[in-house]
């Protein structure tokens, strides 16, 4: 058959709507919570070196301001915008400012890692120095470079786990806040206790011009200007010095995707927990610390400002030395957490941008044996290992970059919102404040908070040196690399891949069984590819499947990372060449079988939860994967059940099949069914029936009454003190259990027969 023959009678339906695991608002505000509540560990510290003692007010001052910014990114999730931030903002104001945007962006997520693992070796080195000195024991650190020892440490941990592809759940997210709520309540109670027992040390003076105190490489450029004289200048310097505490505010509108129906309603309320929180737990308490550490000693914990206030609070010293451990942990965990997502969020990003032609083909190759985009991860890990390198463990320093990146974000996205308010008038919500004037909407509110942002960012452009050269310095590189990537893929781009098959898209917004979209009949096998270089199993599927049983039906699933952005993919986003040398290669094998298959493609944030959902609404009888590279099948098929746990009801049931090369196939039975047992266990079962019958019950005992007996006998002993000796009991019989119970039938695709 000719290439033009095949390319005539192969199609690929793909899903544009994007499969995912809907959270509530709890868990989609912990998601946001885990990079936003971080900057309360380091965010006072820095903005007091750079502005003086009245710095708590500034930062409680950017903690109100996000309310404002909430109602922005509210307003921009409410308009449906395919493709990505870089997307938004070409539709709004051209692919140059798009370019420009998108590379700011790339900037602020490059620094969330470095200053979040700093940060984090800071808190952990003081407190191992401060219980080195509580024993008297000699051993010390050196802070900075212990913290920046700790930086490239949780940097090696996350970029391995990002190239293997670990999927980090929304459930770790709100375990992680809800100790930080903890952490949080117990300061607010505690610092209001210690308050009213001995009374502020001192109350941090009034964020007025007066009270400023910058510090000598604070103000830039604008040091010995004429500028710096008007108060105005001064309390917007002052406030872009403390914007820092709004770092990770970009993450809500990436979770606005996964956010459960009424999608925007919900999401109202995240943003309203998100800023609350932050309000609490990084303005006041932040203001908190201003009050109770004395001036005179505070300078000495501007590094790790939340463990000094530990220690300052009234009560035993071995009480508040737990408390300051039990907050290091915490930090610890909410920090590092920051780092994955920075890693994560930049992946997304630079993903999009390879979709969208800006970024070369080449930096999307998967990973042989893992299938991630190695070659962008790798780089983003570079970045961030010479950052902290370069910082040499300095929080300040890395504080300073990182507000550039974080206040030109903020800005480009404002400005965005504001244009497409002009262009576009299908917003189901519009920022507050707005007035009419004759037939047209003036939005005050969103032009406020745009020219404050815009204000701000000028004012961090002059004041922040450093900031500047090597945020603009690297903000041009990356616009520049975006530049001639894009004009080098507009020359490429009309020109097909030599050796690629040309599909037929059927793009559908999703994929029900009858529907037209699959032809595969219902009890049909759906067979997970993802990785070209491993799809042995898909082989033995093609060799052993008799079609005139089951249709065969090979997916694979679009990953969609969540810091990719708030927006779904477009058409030529959800078929890459990725996507059409993975099918060129199933459709090769198909062919060389004999056998036709049906292509779908499926875009999704976890890959468990699409092909449990796509099982599912295909109705098929099995569900076949290959072994993972990232863990062992016994972890694979755990994640797969939870997955289809997670279904909604009715639930249908399916097989699961993980094939390994050269060794038995793997078999579970998703959802409640009958167990296969060993032949012992049947002997077992009708031996007790024997004995129960002839002394007790008779003719009416059946063997299903003793099955029932035991299991509601066992279920009450897992309730009562006799449970470890239960658990005990399972253990040793899986320890004990030689070899796998259920093996493929050699010959057929029949299910696993009982041994």
């Amino acid at each position: 058959m000719s290439a033009q023959e095949r390319s005539a009678a192969t199609r690929v339906v793909v899903a544009s709507t994007v499969m995912l695991s809907f959270i509530s608002f709890w868990r989609g505000a912990a998601i946001v919570l885990s990079d936003l509540a971080s900057s309360a560990f380091y965010a006072g510290g820095i903005a007091e070196q750079a502005v003086g003692r009245s710095a708590p007010w500034f930062v409680l001052a950017v903690m109100l301001f996000s309310f404002a910014v909430r109602s922005v990114y509210l307003e921009s999730c409410s308009m449906y915008v395919r493709g990505g931030v870089y997307v938004v903002v070409r539709d709004a104001m051209g692919p140059f400012l798009a370019r420009l945007s998108v590379s700011a962006l790339i900037f602020d997520y490059i620094l969330t890692g470095p200053i979040s693992a700093v940060s984090a070796g800071q808190y952990l080195g003081r407190v191992i120095n401060e219980i080195s000195e509580m024993l008297q024991s000699g051993m010390t650190v050196t802070p900075n470079e212990f913290a920046a020892a700790f930086g490239l440490l949780v940097t090696a941990y996350f970029w391995w786990s990002n190239i293997k592809g670990i999927h980090e759940s929304s459930t770790k997210a709100l375990r992680i806040m809800q100790v930080t709520t903890v952490m949080v309540v117990v300061f607010f109670i505690w610092c209001a206790l210690t308050l009213m027992r001995r009374g502020p040390a001192q109350i941090p003076p009034a964020p007025l011009p007066s009270n400023l105190r910058f510090g000598e490489h604070d103000l830039g450029w604008l040091r010995d200007t004429q500028w710096i004289q008007f108060s105005a200048v001064a309390i917007v310097v002052a406030f872009g010095h403390s914007l820092l505490a709004m770092s990770g505010f970009e993450t809500l509108a990436q979770v606005y995707r996964e956010i459960a129906a009424p999608k925007l309603h919900n999401l109202k309320i995240t943003a309203n927990i998100v800023c609350g929180f932050a309000l609490v737990g990084t303005g006041v308490i932040t203001l908190m610390a201003g009050m109770i550490i004395p001036d005179s000693i505070r300078p000495e914990y501007v590094d790790n400002l939340l463990g000094g206030l530990a220690m300052h609070l009234s009560g035993p010293p071995l009480v508040r030395l737990a408390f300051h451990i039990f907050v290091v942990v915490v930090g610890i965990l909410i920090l590092s957490g920051a780092v994955n997502t920075s890693i994560i969020g930049a992946n997304g990003v630079l993903n999009r941008l390879a979709e969208d032609g800006v970024l070369a083909a080449w930096f999307r190759r998967p990973q042989r044996k893992f299938g991630t985009s190695y070659r962008l991860i790798n780089a983003i890990a570079i970045m961030q290992v010479a950052t902290i390198v370069a910082s040499r463990g300095n929080v300040k320093l890395l504080g300073e970059a990182y507000a550039f990146g974080v206040v030109w974000s903020f800005f480009m996205k404002a400005l965005g919102v504001l244009v497409l308010r002009f262009r576009r008038h299908d917003q189901e919500y519009k920022t507050p404040l707005n007035i009419m004037m004759g037939d047209r909407e003036i939005p005050i509110g969103l032009f406020l908070t745009t020219f404050t942002l815009f204000l701000v960012a000028l004012a961090n452009l002059f004041s922040k040196q450093i900031a500047t050269i090597s945020g603009v310095g690297f903000t041009l590189l990356l616009f520049a690399t975006f530049t001639i990537s894009s004009r080098l893929n507009s020359r490429t781009r009309r020109e097909t891949k030599q050796g690629l098959e040309q599909f037929n898209l059927d793009v559908r917004p999703e994929i029900t069984a009858g529907s037209g979209a699959i032809h595969a009949r219902p009890a049909c096998i759906l067979v997970a590819v993802r990785n070209y270089n491993r799809m042995e199993h898909l082989k033995s599927v093609l060799q052993k499947t008799n079609l005139r049983r089951h249709d065969i039906v090979v997916m694979t699933v679009r990953g969609v990372s969540t810091g990719a952005g708030e927006y779904d993919l477009g058409e030529n986003q959800l078929f890459t060449d990725d996507e059409r040398e993975l099918f060129t290669r199933v459709v090769a094998m198909a062919e060389k079988e004999g056998k036709t298959v049906d292509l779908l493609v499926v875009p999704a944030v976890n890959p468990f939860d699409a092909m449990v959902q796509t099982a599912s609404r295909l109705q098929a009888s099995r569900l076949v994967t290959g072994v993972s590279a990232r863990m062992d099948s016994d972890e694979l098929a755990r994640r797969i059940g939870h997955a289809w746990e997670r279904l909604p009801e009715p639930r249908h049931p399916f097989s699961l099949e993980i094939i390994t090369p050269d060794r038995p196939s793997t078999f579970v039975n998703l959802g409640p069914h009958p167990p296969r047992l060993w032949p012992e266990d049947i002997g077992r079962v009708h031996e007790l029936w024997l004995e129960l019958s002839d002394k007790y019950a008779g003719s009416k005992l059946h063997h299903r009454d003793v099955v029932s007996v035991a299991l509601r006998r066992m279920q009450q002993e897992l309730d009562s003190d006799k449970r470890d000796e239960i658990v005990r009991d399972i253990l040793v019989e899986i320890e004990h259990r030689k070899e796998p119970v259920f093996t493929r039938a050699n010959g057929n695709d029949n299910l696993p027969r009982a041994r």
